[in-house]
């Protein structure tokens, strides 16, 4: 079973080329018994950001720019090891690694432009304020005796 599930599409027609992925396996940590003792179901799947030609160049620079934190001399990586199948944890890291890149080659949010209060919704809300004013100051105990 070692065929992928085709290719994972970034945006658009841009997919994460299987020629440029690197991907080393070893063994998971945690519970499994025997079984987890000899196989190698962790995945660790690297992808050279800076040198890839797959990506276009602005997505590029912009994924470069936003991942900084995340990269080791331009390469990206990712693991996977929540499955207790290397098959599946090479399409999780697979996915996960095609979400992260499209997150950061995603064009900037437009920026918000200003817009004005109407006057008549000003004028309501500043007509409110009065009357609560109003009700709280008739709430002092001056007439009471």
């Amino acid at each position: 079973m070692d065929v992928m599930s085709g290719p994972h599409v970034i945006r658009g027609s841009v997919s994460l080329p299987e020629a440029e992925l690197m991907w080393r396996f070893s063994r998971s940590s945690g519970p499994g018994g025997q079984h987890v003792n000899t196989s190698d179901t962790q995945v660790e799947l690297r992808f050279d950001l800076a040198r890839t030609e797959a990506l276009p160049q602005v997505w590029k620079e912009r994924a470069l720019r936003r991942l900084a934190g995340r990269l080791v001399d331009g390469v990206v990586t990712v693991r996977a090891s929540e499955h207790r199948s290397q098959w599946r944890n090479r399409e999780a890291a697979a996915v996960r690694l095609a979400s992260l890149l499209a997150e950061a080659t995603a064009p900037p949010p437009k920026p918000r432009t200003p817009t004005r209060i109407p006057r008549g919704i000003n004028e309501r809300r500043l007509r409110e304020k009065k009357r609560r004013g109003e009700t709280k100051r008739g709430r002092t105990g001056r007439d009471w005796g």
